[in-house]
């Protein structure tokens, strides 16, 4: 059974296809491999950040691009891209973790 990889809404759809080229097609091909492979696919392409939340981790020549997802329900083959940016530093910004823990916490209340 294959996974289903969506975006929150269209903001979120939009921050993340308007990646650099490069990096939207490393981000494209791991995506891809969630849907056959599922979200487990560990470094270099994914990685939990905890409280329920995984990153999509693109590398490109123009840097790096990451996408916070976090599964629709428990039990589904499906998960949300809550946040899409690219990374100017070592460490994921605070800033860019808490857009996507607000919008986490806005998709469990619906």
């Amino acid at each position: 059974m294959r996974w289903s990889v969506r975006f929150l809404n269209e903001r979120v759809k939009s921050e993340t296809l308007s990646f650099p080229p490069s990096i939207l097609a490393n981000f494209l091909r791991i995506a891809e491999m969630i849907e056959t492979l599922g979200p487990n696919l560990g470094r270099p392409h994914t990685e939990s950040m905890g409280d329920g939340l995984f990153e999509i981790r693109a590398k490109g020549r123009e840097g790096i691009g990451r996408s916070i997802f976090c599964y629709a329900l428990k039990e589904s083959r499906e998960i949300v891209i809550l946040h899409s940016f690219v990374k100017k530093s070592q460490k994921t910004p605070k800033k860019e973790l808490n857009v996507a823990k607000e919008r986490y916490k806005e998709l469990k209340n619906e």
